[in-house]
């Protein structure tokens, strides 16, 4: 399992997605960014689990109590 977390700003990361493969994840995030500005902070495709974050990061261990059954599992872009 790999965990895609999202982050914003002065915020701990919180658990917004989970997905088989680090492909899947990779290409995902691919799809769901837009643009990252001069400070360096992201915009996310509305829709998209990482709508409102600054920033992504991923694992294949969990890094927070977060429940992976709560968030989407590989999400795509078909699924907004």
């Amino acid at each position: 399992m790999h965990y895609l977390y999202g982050t914003k700003r002065g915020k701990p990361p919180k658990l917004v997605a989970t997905f088989d493969s680090e492909q899947q994840l990779l290409a995902y995030v691919r799809w769901a960014t837009l643009k990252k500005d001069e400070h360096g902070a992201y915009k996310f495709e509305q829709g998209s689990p990482l709508v409102g974050c600054e920033q992504c990061e991923h694992s294949t261990a969990p890094k927070t109590d977060d429940d992976p059954t709560a968030v989407e599992h590989n999400p795509t872009p078909s699924m907004l």
